[in-house]
């Protein structure tokens, strides 16, 4: 054999024999990618990390719901791709957002835990909260604007949160939940930014790679970004060559046009029926999603909503327009016709949540 045909590859004490070509080349740049990100993972002083994520398994592990996941040969078919859905819409409180309330609220001491907890919230945190802050028995206090959805509000009633009512700015929801914090002494519990909630979240990717290890890529819904920084930051330090793609309503793109800049990118206004997708990245989410999400896919609001009807019809599955949107994005022109996406075979889809306003859903159908 013709030594000079030869690369050698050591890590540790294994050592690979690969023919200098293509493959070498292939090889050669995945490795190296591999190396990078776990690097940037370790330097990256990021809000949560692999340990901080584990450590967040074991303290919500007695509360939580182990997620199953789907899979459908209809589904597999219409897409091309293996398809391994994450069902957090079988979480308690109907979302993912049960993990990271949860991971905050038995994070804090006798002490802080006495005076309650505090969050501004719209949706599946307030009520991830309120159940949260049950379980351990202290208050939970959630400013929450009027432009609610119903099913929402109900969910935080039902969980025993205290609600106090705001405008839909996040001038008055923050402003309100900081008067709050003065009067009560509570902690706030930020809906995203928060490595406590990042950490919690963090737990999805845990227990899919775990379910389903020969995933290669997974889709997460994007917003404030809680979520799919908890996920990136885990499924990199597990795989660092797994793909992490967020998908998002065109309504309200500031991650797409935040990744396009290299900033934090705010919208004046947002329009999508995904009403869990309208909140901005933040200060502690924005650096994992600039540097661990691979690409920002958007998708019409027209495709979430056939996307939901898939999981009604197909997977038997009730979620709302945010869980539906990764199965939007990985049947989308954007993700299908893109070559950099061929290679995506094994593909998870995390259903977020499952809290559908029924009334606002039938008067979309009807327009």
């Amino acid at each position: 054999m013709d030594t000079s045909s030869i690369t050698v590859f050591r890590f540790g004490n294994v050592s690979e024999m690969w023919p200098i070509g293509y493959e070498t080349s292939f090889l050669m740049s995945e490795l190296f990618h591999n190396m990078e990100t776990k690097s940037q993972i370790s330097e990256g002083n990021y809000a949560a990390d692999i340990s901080s994520i584990r450590e967040a398994q074991l303290r919500i592990s007695p509360f939580i719901h182990k997620t199953p996941v789907l899979t459908s040969d209809s589904l597999n078919g219409i897409s091309g791709r293996n398809l391994f859905f994450k069902c957090e819409c079988y979480q308690k409180g109907g979302a993912f957002k049960f993990r990271g309330a949860c991971n905050a609220i038995f994070s804090l001491n006798d002490d802080q835990a006495t005076k309650g907890v505090v969050t501004h919230s719209s949706g599946n945190h307030a009520a991830a909260l309120s159940l949260a802050a049950k379980l351990r028995g202290i208050p939970a206090y959630i400013v929450i604007p009027k432009n609610a959805p119903k099913c929402k509000v109900e969910n935080v009633v039902r969980y025993g949160g205290k609600i106090i009512w705001s405008e839909s700015s996040m001038h008055s929801r923050e402003s309100i939940a900081a008067n709050v914090m003065q009067e009560t002494g509570a902690v706030l519990v930020h809906p995203y930014n928060d490595g406590r909630i990042i950490s919690g979240q963090g737990t999805v990717s845990l227990e899919l790679l775990e379910q389903a290890p020969q995933i290669d890529t997974i889709i997460v819904p994007i917003s404030g970004g809680g979520l799919i920084s908890g996920v990136a930051l885990a499924a990199k330090a597990i795989n660092p060559s797994i793909r992490i793609l967020a998908a998002e309503p065109k309504g309200a793109n500031d991650a797409a046009l935040s990744k396009a800049a290299g900033e934090i990118i705010t919208l004046p206004e947002t329009n999508t029926i995904a009403d869990g997708l309208r909140a901005f990245l933040g200060s502690m989410t924005w650096p994992v999603v600039r540097d661990l999400v691979d690409d920002v896919i958007t998708v019409e609001d027209t495709e979430i909503m056939e996307a939901m009807k898939l999981c009604y019809e197909i997977l038997k599955v009730a979620v709302e327009p945010s869980g539906a949107i990764g199965l939007a994005a990985v049947l989308s022109d954007r993700f299908q016709k893109n070559p950099d996406w061929n290679n995506c075979s094994s593909i998870g889809i995390i259903l977020s949540g499952g809290n559908v306003d029924l009334g606002v859903l039938w008067d979309s159908y009807k327009q």
